[in-house]
């Protein structure tokens, strides 16, 4: 290993494509041993997801069309972090309300994670929601889109680990925030971090 790192330094960027959701440009940085390379990436505003755990230990899964996919996937709720300086967490809360109608009196940090760091850098939060309660009728949510197909159900969290190691939940922060919350049930929850635990730098 080497005793100084490189430092990966940007020479040149251009946006390819600017969206609400994430921009797609090209990087030419600088590699070790000289020269520089172009990579394409993806900047994307960023993410949360919420395992929301009942009293009786069921979680609340939702299965959702995804065109990339061309299929429905078993997922969590979850949102973007898209409203420029909202607390993650409030961000959680309110797509844990319109996604699924539920309420929560505690939310705590799971895991961070990654979706793909080879081409974005999209970070998501997953969140463990408890003390869950329904949002009164009337204040629901209007659902349009892949969202008017929904389907929720609540499934016991170590079945929930079952499907992901069987391969029937392959979303990724979804496979993530299982695993993380059976851990960490299995740890008696002292693995957790505050909601408002700062993101990753």
């Amino acid at each position: 290993m080497s005793a100084v790192e490189h430092r990966y330094e940007v020479r040149s960027r251009e946006v390819r494509y600017h969206g609400r959701i994430f921009d797609v440009v090209t990087e030419e940085v600088t590699m070790p041993g000289g020269g520089t390379a172009a990579r394409d990436l993806v900047r994307h505003v960023g993410a949360v997801a919420v395992v929301a755990l009942d009293d009786a230990g069921q979680v609340v899964l939702i299965r959702q069309y995804r065109q990339p996919v061309g299929r429905r996937l078993w997922e969590l709720p979850a949102g973007l972090t898209d409203v420029a300086g909202e607390d993650p967490a409030v961000t959680a809360a309110r797509e844990l309300a319109e996604e699924v109608d539920l309420t929560a009196g505690r939310f705590d940090v799971l895991v961070d994670l990654h979706s793909s760091p080879g081409f974005t850098d999209e970070l998501v939060r997953v969140f463990l929601a408890r003390d869950l309660g329904e949002v009164p009728a009337r204040q629901r949510h209007d659902r349009h889109d892949e969202e008017a197909d929904l389907q929720i159900v609540r499934i016991d969290l170590d079945e929930a680990v079952g499907m992901v190691l069987a391969g029937e939940i392959t979303n990724a922060s979804c496979v993530a925030g299982l695993l993380a919350a059976g851990r960490a049930r299995d740890a008696g929850w002292s693995v957790l971090r505050r909601a408002d635990t700062p993101l990753p730098r």
